[in-house]
């Protein structure tokens, strides 16, 4: 199994990048989010993988982050959900608005991804709504973005490449320590995801304390 590649990029294509990985080109596919931030061509990038096989196909699909592999991997687990779908939902939404939008059960906003219909738009958020807080819990965990290095030798230079460096989001790593905080106040991890993610939805930039905070008055009791 592929799980990481790092190399230069020799060309992009429409939903896909040719990764030269010491003088191996790979083909990877990624979303349009992930194409957008991506370097240029003859630049150094690195990607989490993921290798779908089949009778007739081989196929390489690309993530910046681990906590986007590990969302693709929940998504194609439900039933109508290929690859193609899931590359979809998280182009359109990113990591941290497809958790926001399972755990909240907000299925229109799966619904904004092209090719998912409402029926399966709902199937989605029905099926992965209860795992959802556990993917946000690990978030900061998760939410390692590999940064290539910049100025990095071509794959066919003889001189050794400097290894990539992982780098944590400060919004996963609120969102995680926001939950974690929750759970250790004696909430359940299903309510305490529910009410982080309404409080992301309101106000995108809160940091852990502004999170935790707006949650509490999301949990407080009404009347």
């Amino acid at each position: 199994m592929i799980g990481r590649l790092a190399g230069r990029i020799d060309y992009r294509g429409a939903d896909h990048v040719l990764l030269d990985v010491s003088g191996v080109g790979y083909i990877v596919y990624v979303s349009e989010r992930t194409l957008m931030d991506l370097p240029g061509t003859g630049e150094f990038a690195a990607l989490y993988t993921d290798l779908v096989v089949r009778e007739d196909l081989l196929q390489l699909y690309g993530f910046p982050s681990l906590q986007e592999k590990e969302w693709h991997r929940l998504l194609t687990s439900v039933q109508g959900i290929g690859a193609k779908a899931s590359m979809a939902i998280l182009g359109a939404l990113g990591p941290d608005g497809t958790a926001r939008a399972i755990t909240l059960g907000d299925w229109s906003a799966i619904r904004a991804a092209p090719g998912v219909g409402p029926k399966l738009a709902q199937r989605v958020t029905n099926e992965l709504k209860d795992k959802a807080p556990a993917i946000m819990a690990m978030a900061g965990a998760l939410d390692q973005v590999v940064e290539a290095t910049p100025n990095a030798p071509p794959a066919a230079a003889p001189a050794p490449q400097a290894a990539p460096k992982p780098v944590a989001r400060p919004r996963a790593a609120a969102q995680s320590d926001a939950l974690s905080a929750l759970t250790n106040l004696g909430y359940q991890q299903g309510e305490a995801a529910s009410a982080v993610a309404q409080a992301l939805t309101d106000d995108p930039e809160s940091d852990t304390s502004a999170l935790i905070r707006a949650a509490l008055k999301l949990l407080a009791p009404k009347g």
